[in-house]
């Protein structure tokens, strides 16, 4: 007879490392470097520790600024045994957007990889009362000694419950501002398990983390459903489309969850590659819409279901999948609901009959607790009796299958990477020559929405849109900067005096 499920993250490894204290966990392919249950028990509870014996209060917010590896997994796991909120730094942010992040989630310390050194001193040079910085090694745990951090006996440790919040993980919004999602123990344990649940896992199986773990997606999909299931995790450092078939060869893995852009790569990559499909179960798709003929020409060329999902940093990431072969797999569809209840109501909050479009709403376990110091955001976002307005649009089938048809809000999907549109309409409009901008998505078969822009110059002005984008990749980062930027005499608005983004595609298209 199965254990209960515990109800904390300390309590999940307590009870792998007491029952299977010499399986494998996590492997770090580029060190050839693997950690039981009992390791990562032990890792988990000396990181703990040490931040009590810092002086951090359960509670208390601690950032993570390290890439994807051994560091990062075990600093996610030790700042939620001891009760602490983990606070992963999205790396490809922008220097101001996580300066508003330590700031807003008065972070008391930062475990800072070595690669991140430098991009972390720059942000912290400017915060008025800046965190105290521990450093660690990427591949291995923070260096308490060189900090003179004495740890707490373990007796001693705080235990956080099922409520604790274990996460607070910041997502961009419509007005530009990151909002920090909170997360408890329990909401990462109800998400864990609703991905093992949807695809099946079972301690047998390996999976590879080729998604950041600052993001929603990596951490609750591989480590938190690993974690859930005591199954394996390869966590290689980063995503190379030249390596990652070898990859998945040499370390044994079933199974894989990527997003469109990846699989596109893959898909640009002409090498036949070695599949054990015995053993490769799927692979899975979440974060934006997965293009149908990317699915297809995946599934026709390697042989491998794609199972697509989705889901919010508000759920814990998945809150709907398709499910597995031999069940009927309906592309174009994130799927049905596995471990949550799915609704779609009008703007009265009516519950609709299927094929009818309106919000999709969600209710569940994994269902965040509310935003930090937003009260009237998570008024808005949470209703009373639990249901969580997701802002997509779509409808359900008489099968329960969702069918996404569009956004309410206006936010950009690029390559999974959520982009508020108003922070690259800053960005342009800091520049001297620019009178009016907005930012806008376009369907994208590559990374399922690219960013375009359109911009009004102040008259008297010249500038063209590459000097442009060099100005935006300066102040937001390549990645955000505009693929590419439209000159108009003046953008549409409406009523108000709003400028109408959607129209500015129907106009360029």
């Amino acid at each position: 007879m199965n254990a209960p499920m515990p109800t904390t993250i300390e309590a999940i490894l307590r009870q792998h490392a007491d029952t299977n204290p010499h399986d494998i966990w996590l492997t770090s392919p580029e060190t050839d470097t693997q950690y039981t249950w009992l390791d990562s028990l032990q890792r988990a509870r000396d990181i703990a520790c040490h931040v009590q014996g810092a002086g951090i209060l359960p509670g208390e917010s601690i950032a993570i600024a390290a890439p994807n590896g051994v560091a990062a997994c075990f600093a996610f796991l030790g700042v939620a045994f001891g009760g602490f909120r983990a606070t992963p730094l999205n790396l490809v942010a922008g220097k101001n957007a996580l300066q508003f992040v330590l700031e807003h989630s008065k972070s008391k310390l930062i475990l800072c990889a070595d690669d991140c050194r430098e991009l972390i001193l720059d942000v912290v040079a400017k915060l008025e009362s800046p965190p105290r910085i521990i450093s660690m090694d990427t591949n291995d745990t923070p260096r308490w000694a060189k900090h003179r951090i004495v740890p707490v006996d373990p007796v001693r440790l705080a235990s956080p419950d099922t409520n604790s919040i274990a996460l607070l993980m910041y997502t961009s919004g419509t007005t530009g501002v990151p909002k920090g999602v909170l997360l408890s123990h329990g909401n990462l344990i109800a998400a864990g398990q609703n991905v093992k649940d949807a695809h099946k896992l079972v301690r047998a199986d390996t999976a590879l983390c080729v998604l950041p773990i600052y993001h929603i997606n990596g951490l609750s999909v591989t480590v938190m459903g690993t974690l859930v299931s005591q199954s394996q995790l390869v966590m290689p450092r980063r995503f190379s489309a030249s390596k990652f078939w070898d990859l998945m060869h040499t370390c044994d893995c079933s199974w894989f969850s990527g997003v469109p852009t990846q699989y596109a790569y893959l898909l640009n990559d002409d090498r036949t590659p070695a599949l054990n499909k015995k053993r490769l179960r799927f692979a899975r798709s979440a974060s934006a819409p997965l293009s149908p003929t990317v699915q297809k020409k995946f599934e026709s060329r390697f042989g491998i279901p794609i199972i697509e999902t989705m889901g919010l940093t508000e759920t814990g990431a998945q809150i709907l999948s398709n499910p597995l072969p031999p069940a009927t797999r309906k592309i174009g569809s994130p799927g049905i609901a596995f471990g949550n209840e799915v609704a779609i109501w009008d703007t009265e909050k009516n519950r609709l009959p299927a094929n009818v479009e309106g919000e999709i709403m969600i209710r569940g376990d994994n269902v965040m607790q509310g935003y930090l110091d937003r009260p009237e955001e998570t008024k808005k976002t949470l209703t009373s009796d639990g249901w969580l307005h997701t802002g997509d649009l779509g409808h359900i089938d008489e099968d329960g299958y969702i069918f996404v048809t569009g956004r309410i809000k206006e936010l950009i999907i690029k390559g999974g990477e959520n982009i508020a549109p108003r922070e690259i309409d800053e960005a342009l409009m800091a520049h001297d020559s620019v009178l009016e901008a907005a930012a806008f998505p376009v369907s994208c078969d590559d990374y399922g929405q690219r960013v375009e822009a359109c911009v009004t110059l102040k008259s008297g002005t010249c500038e063209t849109s590459e000097s442009l984008r060099q100005f935006c990749v300066v102040q937001i980062g390549a990645f955000k900067t505009p693929d590419k930027i439209h000159f108009m005499d003046e953008l549409p608005k409406g009523p108000s005096g709003k400028v109408q983004r959607l129209k500015l595609v129907e106009i360029l298209t």
